[in-house]
């Protein structure tokens, strides 16, 4: 384990995991936005509950996943989430009650559950099981799906003529999978076995379009293995059938830290930090 006071710099090296996204539900939607898609309003209002009592709020998380956790050159914890906990802490002014520990994945929930942290904040997908178990605050960030284009054909529309007539690549069994046959029935999508091989098949030209994970795909298309091959072919999607409520903090239940989170994001948003930690880790144009 890793444990480290907000803004310590001591840390060793971890395992790396990724996480899935399960369904919940929401239409299907494009849109083009600035920065994260927030599921609330910033105009609205919530209210600060008491956690004057809470002796320290240690958030959970885990090491290995840029942009959102990772050791950077001088072995020090960093990523969006990592900020994103430093930035809550100061904005409900708990600072020194603040620290972030590093554990493997798969040892996130019984921490929280054997009150060894008090927060995670690593990307675990909202599932009804959780939610009989834990407290989650408002999603702070939403996954999108994107359509990745060879640049000759980037500018060409996302319609289903058009893609139709298009080679469009997309993983199999996957929920990208799912969600293009759902909204976009008459494309005979080209399958894969995993994203590497759709990639390598989009940049030979074997495909002229892919369907994945926004992020996925622009941290790709922005590296030199993608070598300025392509560019995302309209705007981006968002789903909850398909893609899941978001990343959110969950917490036990029945404590008032999920409710102080929320109060923390909305001041985060109104006053435009969020965004700007978002600028800082995600390439532009995802949103």
């Amino acid at each position: 384990m890793v444990s480290i006071k907000i803004g310590s710099a001591s840390l060793k090296t971890m395992g790396f995991l990724l996480f899935l996204w399960p369904a919940m539900h929401s239409e299907v939607v494009a849109a083009e936005a600035s920065g994260p898609l927030l599921t609330f309003d910033r105009r609205e209002h919530r209210a600060m509950p008491d956690i004057s009592s809470v002796p320290r709020i240690r958030f959970l998380t885990t090491l290995d996943f840029p942009p959102f956790e990772f050791l950077d050159a001088e072995n020090r914890l960093s990523g969006f989430n990592v900020d994103l906990a430093r930035e809550l802490c100061e904005t409900l002014q708990v600072t020194a009650k603040c620290q972030i520990q590093a554990l493997p994945f798969g040892e996130l929930q019984s921490a929280l559950e054997n009150r060894t942290g008090d927060a995670v904040i690593a990307g675990i997908g909202v599932t009804p099981e959780l939610r009989a178990k834990f407290d989650f605050s408002r999603p702070y960030l939403q996954l999108s799906a994107r359509f990745l284009s060879l640049k000759k054909t980037a500018g060409e529309p996302v319609t289903p003529m058009k893609l139709a007539a298009s080679k469009v690549g997309v993983v199999k069994d996957t929920a990208h999978q799912a969600m293009l046959k759902a909204f976009f029935p008459n494309v005979n999508p080209q399958l894969f076995d995993d994203r590497p091989a759709m990639l390598k098949a989009l940049k030979a030209g074997e495909v002229d379009t892919v369907f994945g994970e926004g992020l996925a795909l622009a941290f790709w298309s922005a590296s030199g293995e993608a070598d300025n091959c392509c560019a995302y072919r309209g705007g981006p999607y968002y789903s909850g059938d398909f893609l899941g409520e978001g990343m959110t903090i969950m917490t036990r239940p029945g404590e008032p830290l999920a409710a102080a989170f929320d109060h923390g994001l909305l001041e985060l948003a109104r006053s435009g930090k969020l965004n700007e930690l978002f600028i800082k880790y995600f390439p532009p144009g995802l949103y």
